[in-house]
């Protein structure tokens, strides 16, 4: 016990320095380089910003609004999170006038059994995962039984997946970054491109030895004042993927009220996912790494 206590006294010290170091930067969820007013994609003026709202009431959204204002949603990652998050996308985009009908899902192809039929002469047919995806609407090796919703294409080529991408949702074990970056980094453009991690964790520098938030990382590794927000809480995957209600909040800062709470409004269903945002970054990916630290 007095191990574990250590254990979590010292995690909480090291997400405090964290959070400290993070503060006293220039807000790099502000984009790294330079102010995020010009690094962001600004509305077009069929937008209104509601003077004195709060965080969390809904903006003015007008349905009638230019091609370059369409979002496109992109989900790096297809385990079992990330399957379950294409659940909500999916709809979300289907429902949402400002965004494409299509979300596309990277995934890293590999080869799985499909599953045995009543009426199949070889039960052992090996077909590739993202065209069990396409085909069956299904991720069978990561999230069996649950259907996704049509309009999610899964894609195994990354360039191809990121192509014309608005919104990046981070959604993969975050070892796997460093090799991704390079491909994202020359695939999107972050003066229209932003992003979302729903990576929970630190990483840690290899240099000062000192925690870094994975949103950090993305940030730097795309480059060009790529914004990149996060997305925590409490939930369970498969919870999700099944409808029950669950609620998260988004903590982002993309330096324009519309862009924040269309991002928020992606990720939102009021009846089963309630969203909502805060612009603490740094506090919300602490909380998210240091909750996992507890419950295990």
């Amino acid at each position: 016990l007095l191990r574990d206590l250590n254990t979590i006294i010292r995690t909480i010290l090291i997400l405090f320095i964290l959070i400290d170091a993070s503060n006293s930067q220039v807000s790099f969820s502000k984009c790294l380089n330079g102010p995020s007013s010009s690094k962001i994609p600004t509305p077009s003026p069929h937008f209104t910003i509601r003077a004195g709202r709060s965080i969390n009431e809904p903006a003015l959204i007008d349905e009638t609004m230019r091609e370059d204002d369409i979002e496109q949603i992109c989900i790096i990652g297809s385990g079992n999170w990330g399957s379950a998050i294409a659940t909500i996308l999916g709809r979300s985009a289907a429902r949402l006038p400002f965004c494409n009908d299509e979300v596309r899902m990277w995934v890293f192809e590999e080869e799985v059994s499909l599953p045995v039929e009543k009426d199949q002469d070889d039960p052992g047919r090996i077909a590739k995962l993202s065209d069990v995806i396409n085909s069956r609407h299904e991720n069978i090796k990561y999230l069996p039984g649950v259907k996704l919703p049509t309009n999610v294409k899964a894609i195994p080529d990354l360039k191809e997946a990121c192509l014309n991408a608005t919104l990046l949702v981070f959604v993969l074990p975050h070892q796997f970054l460093p090799k991704l970056m390079p491909t994202i980094s020359v695939s999107v453009d972050p003066s229209r491109c932003r992003g979302v991690s729903l990576i929970k964790g630190l990483d840690f520098d290899k240099r000062t030895k000192l925690p870094v938030l994975i949103s950090q990382s993305i940030s730097i590794g795309i480059g060009g004042g790529f914004c990149c927000g996060a997305l925590m809480g409490a939930n369970v995957a498969n919870e999700v993927a099944m409808g029950r209600m669950c609620e998260s909040t988004l903590a982002c800062d993309y330096g324009n009220d519309e862009v924040n709470e269309r991002t928020r409004q992606i990720f939102d269903e009021r009846l089963n996912f309630r969203v909502a945002r805060i612009g603490d970054v740094a506090g919300a990916e602490a909380c998210g790494a240091l909750k996992n630290v507890i419950a295990l």
